[in-house]
């Protein structure tokens, strides 16, 4: 009997075994599976985090190139600005000085009021007053009187003052100006 019961031992460890191996390999195999989905998950997330990445680097890319074009168009205007700006200055002060000079507003009259073919009234700036005056002599028809609020130049009204020409620094420094500010876009944008 003990044959029998070793016999009989033997085979319950034996189905014991094999069904713990069964079991195991059961367990492995749907922990494979598991891992197996767990894995293709994290693969299906880290494409989809990289796409994503890759496509908000490519949104801030194209945002910093047209945040950098923008800033440099406002340069060039503030450049441009500023160089106008300087060059209006210039102008205004190279305009007052030279009709400041008695020779030069004289001259200046000289050409303007010889296409007038009647007189007119002149009001001038104090400092050049005088010259001018003798200016508008050498025409007849005009008269000159200075006027305090010109700081340079003078202006003529003809046709019983109904019509009035400007020969001041600011008139001539602002049609200068006008007449450059082309020209100096062109250089301030490398002349294109």
């Amino acid at each position: 009997m003990s044959e029998d019961l070793q016999s009989l031992l033997e085979k319950i460890n034996r189905d014991g075994i094999e069904k713990a191996r069964a079991e195991a390999e059961a367990i492995i195999s749907k922990a494979k599976a598991e891992a197996a989905a767990i894995v293709e998950n994290a693969k299906k997330e880290a494409a989809s985090s990289f796409a994503a990445a890759r496509d908000e680097a490519k949104t801030f890319a194209e945002r910093a190139g047209e945040t950098i074009s923008q800033a440099g168009r406002d340069t060039l205007i503030s450049v441009e600005n500023a160089v106008t700006a300087m060059l209006e200055k210039l102008l205004l002060a190279r305009a007052d000085k030279a009709l400041l000079d008695g020779a030069t507003a004289s001259e200046v009259l000289r050409s303007a009021i010889a296409g007038f073919a009647t007189g007119g009234e002149i009001s001038s700036a104090p400092a050049v007053a005088a010259a001018l005056a003798a200016e508008a002599a050498k025409s007849g028809g005009f008269t000159v009187s200075p006027d305090e609020n010109l700081r340079s130049g003078f202006t003529v009204k003809t046709d019983g003052g109904r019509v009035e020409h400007s020969f001041t620094g600011e008139t001539l420094a602002a049609e200068l100006s006008r007449r450059l500010r082309p020209e100096l876009a062109k250089l301030v944008d490398g002349g294109k």
